[in-house]
């Protein structure tokens, strides 16, 4: 079936058709994942975080190889394969419930990621080109989350009556977008190595290898994978246990007793058209196709993320929570597509699939190595104190953005290419 090629067709509005459909997807699952195996499934903080590890490690140990058969055969048949896998991972969680439903799903939705990780970014910005997809990327953003909105109030009305129906739905949905993928998905930009040279692993071993001499001659690269590794150690934590220390730390405001699914949805809404509002704002003021200001773009927002963090570890009200996690829900929705064209923008065409997913084994070898202590400082010493730590692990991200930035205006300044301290 992969053999079917669609006619030329312009990626753009393809890109945004299934970057936002996969959004709406993974948004009708994690609108009531947490309260499931929280509440339905009654996982510990400890599990909580085993169970992401195991998302992570099946990242780290696959992500490379995944890269380099997207760079050596086909982007497109390695984005297909992923959202198929990550599908069928959605519908067996909705039917394993148990913590090991909750391993299996992490693992196969991990092995489906690495496909995926790496190859979309590499395909569309083949498909439009390096100055075109910065804007692309933000305008996906904004729309996603936008149409998240919408998925969040089905996944509230649908799992009032069953919790696990949203994770069903977005099973199908990922089958759907497979589908339309094989059938319409243009592959224009990419140029695969010739059958002859595909004889052995000689080839994906020589792609491997340029992507690593790449990021050895370019010192941004070494910057932009030691943040991504701050980023993996602190998010695992954060990700696993943020919402558990809203259900947990704080007793909710009784709202004619509405259930918990009900509750968090709703103010997941209001932080979903917050981050419309912010995305917007800066899609019309970001020129994304500067370098040097994507980088002080995200140094400033990482400085935002790390004070959010401690202010929500600490807040000592519930709706101050909400509000902090709102803040980092709105900073880390920015973070994604700006960093992501600054990366893009360091990276060759021929390498690019297989460096992104440099990036995403880093932050899946962070992610494998920071979550199970703050899991465990979580269970020995409660859910604030892990969060607090998580703010700490992520801070060093600062340090490196600042040398990157002072580089660069060295480098301006001197009137010559630049080049970043490692």
């Amino acid at each position: 079936m992969f053999a079917l090629q669609p006619r030329k067709a312009d990626a753009r509005p393809f890109y945004l058709f299934f970057s936002v459909g996969s959004s709406v997807c993974f948004t009708l699952t994690f609108a009531v994942l947490l309260i499931y195996q929280v509440q339905t499934i009654g996982l510990s903080p400890l599990q909580l975080v085993l169970a992401g590890t195991a998302l992570e490690l099946t990242i780290f140990v696959c992500e490379i190889p995944t890269g380099v058969i997207a760079d050596v055969y086909s982007r497109r048949l390695s984005i297909v394969l992923g959202y198929f896998l990550i599908g069928i991972s959605f519908l067996l969680m909705a039917f394993i419930p148990s913590f090991i439903g909750v391993l299996l799903f992490n693992i196969l939705w991990g092995f489906g990621h690495t496909f995926t990780s790496g190859a979309t970014e590499a395909w569309i910005t083949d498909e439009v080109g390096e100055d075109k997809v910065g804007a692309l990327f933000l305008r996906s953003s904004r729309l996603s989350t936008l149409f998240g909105i919408g998925a969040t109030i089905v996944a509230i009305v649908i799992g009032s009556f069953a919790i696990t129906l949203p994770m069903i739905l977005s099973g199908i949905g990922f089958m759907v977008i497979t589908t339309a993928m094989v059938l319409y998905m243009p592959e224009t930009g990419f140029d695969p190595t010739p059958a002859e040279e595909r004889s052995t692993f000689g080839q994906m071993g020589h792609t491997l290898a340029s992507g690593f001499r790449l990021v050895k001659v370019r010192p941004t690269l070494i910057a932009i994978l030691g943040i991504g590794l701050f980023f993996g150690l602190y998010s695992e934590g954060f990700d696993r246990l943020g919402g558990a220390h809203l259900l947990t730390s704080f007793t909710l405001p009784d709202f004619g007793g509405l259930q918990p699914v009900v509750y968090m949805g709703i103010l997941g809404l209001i932080g979903g058209f917050i981050t419309v509002l912010a995305t917007q704002v800066m899609e019309k003021r970001l020129d994304m196709s500067k370098s040097r200001l994507l980088a002080r773009a995200s140094l400033g927002l990482t400085a935002l993320l790390v004070m959010f963090l401690f202010g929500f570890a600490l807040a000592g009200s519930f709706w101050v929570a909400v509000l902090l996690d709102w803040g980092i829900g709105v900073s880390r929705a920015l973070l994604g597509p700006i960093t992501s064209t600054w990366a893009n923008q360091q990276i060759d065409s021929s390498v690019r699939a297989t460096v992104i997913s440099m990036t995403s084994q880093v932050d899946a070898l962070g992610q494998i190595v920071g979550g199970p202590p703050v899991g465990y400082v979580g269970e020995r010493f409660g859910v604030r104190i892990a969060l607090i730590a998580a703010g700490m692990i992520l801070s060093p991200a600062l340090y490196l953005y600042a040398r990157v930035i002072r580089s660069d205006n060295r480098a301006a300044a001197a009137d010559v290419p630049v080049v970043a301290e490692a």
